[in-house]
């Protein structure tokens, strides 16, 4: 505005501009009823006959996302387990895993630099993915249950594929030659410890 002093326009010229507050991205972590009590208190009968001021405090809607993340994975676990005691099941541990890694993915969509969670990210991808395996070769029906109940598309290992230089088709070819020319030695080495043998024998003999 021309009515404006000089440093009151400097000013202006160097104000940032107003960003919109992003949208809170969805999480796996929004089905769960705000009612629904944390998981130490869920199985106690006390809880029957407790206030519901108690019942609020004890509920989900006064939780942490670590608590929430308790339930998250016993949800899970109910899906895939064997029985009522199996806690150690290669079923089991997929459903872990997997509440672990839609954690990390929603945090890491909030702070992509965060390094150190997409290295843990990373490794839990690469430990579920090498259990599924093992569970699509030993049993395919649990394999595909499993997967369809927690909601997984399984993907195999793509096959590691080099890139073809020169400098490494030289290599190769002179460890190819070094290989053949160690062979040769050794071949020799043997016929000359064979005809020793032959000779002692031949010598004992006569």
């Amino acid at each position: 505005h021309p009515g404006c002093s000089a440093v009151l326009q400097a000013a202006r010229g160097y104000a940032r501009p107003v960003t919109k507050k992003k949208r809170d991205t969805p999480s796996h972590l929004d089905d769960l009823p705000p009612t629904m009590l944390k998981k130490d208190y869920a199985n106690l009968p006390i809880m029957n006959s407790v206030d519901d001021v108690v019942k609020r405090l004890l509920s989900l809607e006064m939780a942490s996302q670590k608590e929430k993340m308790k339930v998250k994975t016993q949800q899970l676990v109910e899906k895939v387990r064997r029985s009522p005691s199996d806690n150690g099941s290669f079923e089991v541990q997929v459903a872990i895993l997997t509440a672990r890694i839609r954690t990390l993915e929603e945090h890491l969509q909030k702070h992509p630099k965060d390094k150190r969670n997409r290295r843990f990210l990373l490794m839990d991808v690469d430990r579920r993915r090498k259990m599924l395996g093992y569970l699509r070769r030993v049993n395919y029906g649990t394999f595909e249950n499993t997967c369809r109940q927690l909601g997984i598309q399984y993907s195999p290992p793509q096959p590691y594929a080099r890139r073809l230089t020169k400098r490494w088709m030289v290599k190769k070819a002179l460890c190819i030659k070094v290989f053949q020319e160690k062979q040769k030695l050794k071949a020799a080495e043997r016929l000359k410890q064979r005809r020793a043998w032959q000779a002692r024998a031949r010598a004992a003999q006569e």
